[in-house]
């Protein structure tokens, strides 16, 4: 599947419902993470759409709308690492609970 990922000023939050209310994105994959969640400094939400070719292909075109651009594959990639394993981590602490 493919992805990407915005990053987005804290006090824009309010746009990341502006693009996941679409039908066609909310069918998507969707996680939002703040920035020092992922310790990263600065005041940021990170927005992953996740899915089909058209349905990031919308999110695309509605996050120009909205004024946010997504990032540059680069540093997507690496904010994507941080959330895999964020993910991986939670996974993991799941699975010694029910062990």
């Amino acid at each position: 599947m493919v992805y990407v990922i915005f990053e987005i000023k804290s006090e824009d939050a309010g746009k990341i419902n502006k693009i996941i209310k679409d039908d066609l994105v909310s069918r998507q994959s969707i996680l939002t993470r703040d920035s020092s969640s992922l310790n990263i400094k600065g005041e940021f939400l990170y927005l992953k759409i996740e899915g089909s070719d058209a349905g990031i292909k919308k999110a695309l075109e509605l996050a120009k709308e909205h004024g946010l651009k997504k990032m540059v594959d680069k540093k997507a990639k690496s904010i994507n690492d941080k959330i895999a394993e964020q993910e991986d981590s939670a996974a993991t602490g799941m699975g010694m609970i029910f062990d």
